[in-house]
């Protein structure tokens, strides 16, 4: 967009060219996606320009279409959008003529805006999980090469790098190299800049090394992909794992590195699910103690094992079983941060008077309300005064040459009692 000459607008409503990123993976993330596309197409110019692509474009494509005729093109993965919005200029339109030459995992990027940054390392997926349409339309694994990863990275500019991919743990594999490639992947981009954030690990790929590595680093911040904790539940999601796998790995975890941030995602009402299985999903829940978690009720995807799946659980029970997931959780997060008040966190600023730890993912976890006053993209030491729900507040620590006394500090802050 910018190499054509186009510059961000403030809103959506005053911009020539609105383009929504749609998501696939299950049927509520589809819903959202539809309702941003008609919302948007309500309040843009009349003469703008609504684009859909993501997901849902590469696998609806020409359904969506014709399902949204307010939409003016569908660009799937790969198919360069010809923009035509200069005055006189040809109506916007999608083409596949070029589909070759263009490739997202490779497409230069220019410096980031924010202090941090996504950098995808992989497409696709081999893993055949039973509720996971992803590899039908993003195709097997193919991973970037390190060079290139590390290119990106120097051109962004930032001072963290956010590594995503389907399947991040298995990075390299599909070039013939062995586990060691991920581990030579944080190596590299730890070079570039002072935080490296993991997103979406399997449980399975999880390596000694590679938990040796993320627990000695400055941002020890393991985002695992469970689903589930029933054994027989988890087989038939065709997945590897069970609760007290998981807990062991959790265990061995905090034993190298006791600050060590947990989020993961489960899957509720899964066929086949029982009474049973949700309440060994319940106490592995409250024995883990994850810091972040989110729970998505079972979608039926075409194309997958699970469509045709029997014992479906109904769907009021789906939501029953979800609410009480989602209240323990929250009652843990929050005792969680709440206990947080009287530390003296390292963060970095965002923006002005928004700011993050390496307890916090940019976009999914709560963030650390600060000074206006401080550096934008800089790191700052802060005491954490006051807990709401998943944020903190904190205020600036006075410049100390000695490390300050933590049970000291929280001494000196008030009583509370949490509501």
């Amino acid at each position: 967009m910018l190499a054509d000459g186009l510059l961000p607008a403030d809103s959506p409503e005053e911009a020539d060219l609105v383009v929504v990123n749609t998501c696939a993976f299950i049927e509520e993330a589809r819903e959202e996606s539809v309702a941003t596309i008609l919302a948007l197409d309500e309040t843009r110019l009349t003469d703008s320009q609504l684009v859909v692509t993501g997901c849902m474009a590469e696998r609806y494509g020409d359904e969506l279409a014709l399902a949204l005729p307010e939409v003016d093109a569908v660009s799937g993965f790969g198919v360069p959008i010809h923009l035509g919005l200069k005055p006189g200029g040809d109506a916007l339109s999608a083409t596949s003529e070029s589909v070759p030459l263009l490739d997202l995992l490779n497409l230069p990027r220019p410096k980031s805006e924010s202090p941090w940054a996504y950098v995808k390392v992989a497409e696709g997926c081999d893993k055949a999980c039973g509720f996971c349409a992803i590899p039908s339309f993003r195709g097997p694994q193919r991973s970037r090469s390190i060079n290139s990863i590390v290119d990106e990275v120097q051109q962004l500019d930032v001072r963290e790098i956010v590594l995503i991919a389907q399947d991040l743990a298995a990075y390299g594999r599909d070039q013939g190299v062995g586990e060691k490639r991920i581990l030579n992947l944080l190596e590299a981009v730890s070079e570039q800049v002072e935080w490296v954030r993991l997103l979406y690990l399997y449980p399975s790929e999880l390596t000694d090394p590679l938990i040796e590595f993320m627990a000695a680093s400055p941002v020890p911040y393991f985002d695992l992909s469970l689903q589930h904790v029933s054994a027989p539940l988890v087989r038939r999601m065709r997945r590897w794992g069970s609760g007290e796998k998981y807990l062991n790995r959790i265990e061995q975890i905090r034993s190298l590195q006791p600050k060590a941030t947990f989020r993961s995602n489960f899957i509720v009402g899964y066929p086949g699910e029982t009474e049973a299985d949700h309440d060994q999903l319940l106490e592995f829940v409250q024995a883990a103690q994850l810091h972040w978690c989110g729970f998505f009720a079972y979608s039926p995807e075409d194309g997958t094992y699970a469509a045709d799946l029997e014992d479906r659980v109904p769907v009021q029970l789906m939501n029953d079983r979800l609410a009480e997931l989602r209240e323990l959780q929250d009652d843990i997060s929050a005792a969680i941060r709440d206990a947080c008040i009287g530390e003296v966190l390292t963060v970095l600023v965002d923006e002005p008077g928004v700011a993050r730890s390496s307890a916090e993912a940019p976009e999914i976890d709560g963030i650390i309300f600060v000074d206006e006053s401080l550096a934008v993209g800089e790191f700052h030491n802060v005491l954490v005064t006051d807990a709401q729900g998943p944020d903190l507040f904190a205020e600036l620590l006075p410049q100390q040459t000695d490390q300050p006394d933590q049970r000291s500090l929280k001494a000196q802050l008030p009583d509370r009692t949490r509501e």
